[in-house]
């Protein structure tokens, strides 16, 4: 469990930040610079990745970037009206905050890493890619597979020493069963 980022890290890097990146929505500025001012609110904002999962997220974005310039998710809703987003937040000082700043190379910057805290809203799968996905299906299919394999083999040996005929035929037909429907028939071969 990582530590919690301290008022004054967030502070010097929104500061930081507002001196070398010029923000998309002036309202952005805004927004920001109330956050500085305001270390009650600030001590519950959260700067995250994907800040569109979050149940209160703002995401915010500078020129050197090519995504949306603004954006406030409340509970299944988005706008990209800041002053809408900006009352929200006067009025719910209490509640936390989860904020995204997009910059170039904002995730190589060692500063905005240093305050970046886990997105507890990213779903599971959401990192995994359709390619992640089928090679796991692949290697369980396999292991499934040399499982069973092993197994039959092993039950095959098992007859042969105890020269159980029957014993041998029936292992034997799973074995060929197996090599049939078996999707790695190169294993066998």
């Amino acid at each position: 469990m990582q530590t919690p980022v301290s008022v004054q890290d967030k502070k010097s890097f929104i500061q930081w930040f507002l001196n070398h990146y010029q923000l998309k929505k002036r309202e952005s500025v805004w927004i920001l610079n109330y956050l500085v001012n305001h270390k009650d609110v600030l001590a519950n904002v959260h700067f995250v990745r994907e800040a569109k999962f979050c149940p209160r997220g703002i995401i915010m974005t500078s020129h050197c970037s090519e995504e949306t310039p603004f954006r406030f998710y409340k509970n299944q809703l988005v706008t990209t009206d800041a002053e809408k987003s900006f009352h929200d937040i006067r009025l719910n000082q209490e509640d936390p905050l989860y904020l995204q700043l997009n910059f170039k190379k904002s995730y190589q910057n060692a500063f905005y890493v240093s305050v970046l805290e886990e997105n507890p809203y990213i779903p599971d799968e959401y990192f995994i890619t359709e390619k992640d996905q089928q090679q796991a299906e692949l290697l369980l299919e396999k292991s499934l597979y040399e499982y069973k394999l092993t197994h039959i083999l092993g039950e095959i040996d098992r007859a042969l020493d105890e020269n159980n005929q029957e014993k041998f035929t029936l292992f034997t037909n799973k074995l060929l069963k197996l090599k049939e429907e078996s999707n790695q028939p190169k294993l066998l071969r």
